[in-house]
């Protein structure tokens, strides 16, 4: 059996980034090993530029171009481009939980998870676990 692929929020991005962020530790700690045992990592071009900002916006400027530079030549992350129909999925989603506070990448990130039949967020947001998905850690 294939190992899975794993989707990659922006909080695990930051955390990886910033060794004064809350859950940079366990982020570190984590994150090699997924490396190695997920098939791939997914994230989106939202998730990105979200975490860049951040980066950037803690961290300066070397660390976020670092930052971009990582995810760009690494052969095991798979960026996923929002687009119309993943993006009509997640207004969907918005709609559908009108009673939470979901960002937009967010619910792009869940469209591209329903799409893909990934299970498994590399997140600290709670708000994975809310639309189904299961958090790593």
């Amino acid at each position: 059996m294939l190992p899975e692929s794993i989707f990659v929020d922006t909080g695990a991005w930051v955390a990886l980034a910033d060794r004064d962020d809350a859950h940079h530790s366990k982020a570190a700690s984590i994150y090699p090993s997924l490396l190695k045992t997920q098939k791939r990592l997914m994230t989106s071009n939202l998730v990105i530029s979200e975490s860049y900002i951040l980066i950037l916006n803690e961290l300066g400027h070397q660390a976020a171009i670092r930052y971009l530079e990582g995810i760009r030549t690494s052969p095991r992350i798979l960026k996923i481009y929002s687009n119309e129909d993943l993006e009509s999925e997640a207004e969907e989603l918005l709609i559908r939980y009108s009673d939470q506070d979901f960002s937009y990448a967010d619910a792009v990130s869940f469209a591209i998870m329903k799409r893909e039949k990934i299970k498994k967020a590399f997140s600290f947001d709670s708000h994975f676990l809310t639309a189904g998905f299961i958090n790593i850690p």
